[in-house]
């Protein structure tokens, strides 16, 4: 039986706090990866649409006007914060001159670039699993 009092639950958190802060690493670094985790997508698309706006010297402003959506956004999801849609990827592939199809390739070219890692980390099991 746990010790936790009733009404509360152990938090795990999926991606522990191990990468530097963003502010702190240079813009066309990719995010880094916990060890033995595999990079998630939203921020191999993300680390793809920031390079390929820096390599046109744009603006977050020129990008995300063109593709008319917000410049927090488009920082965001440059940032691997936000899960874009299909229609705002689309869109953010367009503005940079790219189709959807080249920027999900892009995407996975970096994935496949990426160090694999042979297993996963395994946290203790202790019997319950909750989702949100």
């Amino acid at each position: 039986m746990s010790s936790q009092a009733p009404n509360q639950a152990r938090v795990i958190p999926l991606r522990p706090g191990t990468a530097r802060p963003v502010s702190e690493r240079p813009a066309t670094q990719p995010a880094a990866q916990p060890e033995g985790r595999e990079p998630l997508w939203r921020d191999l698309v993300g680390d793809v649409l920031r390079r390929e706006r820096l390599a046109q010297e744009r603006t977050l402003k020129d990008v995300a006007d063109a593709a008319r959506i917000s410049m927090p956004y488009l920082s965001e999801v440059e940032r691997g914060r936000k899960e874009a849609s299909s229609e705002v990827l689309a869109a953010a592939a367009q503005a940079l001159g790219l189709g959807l199809g080249d920027l999900l390739s892009l995407a996975q070219g970096e994935l496949a670039r990426r160090p694999r890692h042979s297993g996963r980390a395994r946290t203790p099991y202790n019997g319950m699993c909750l989702a949100a």
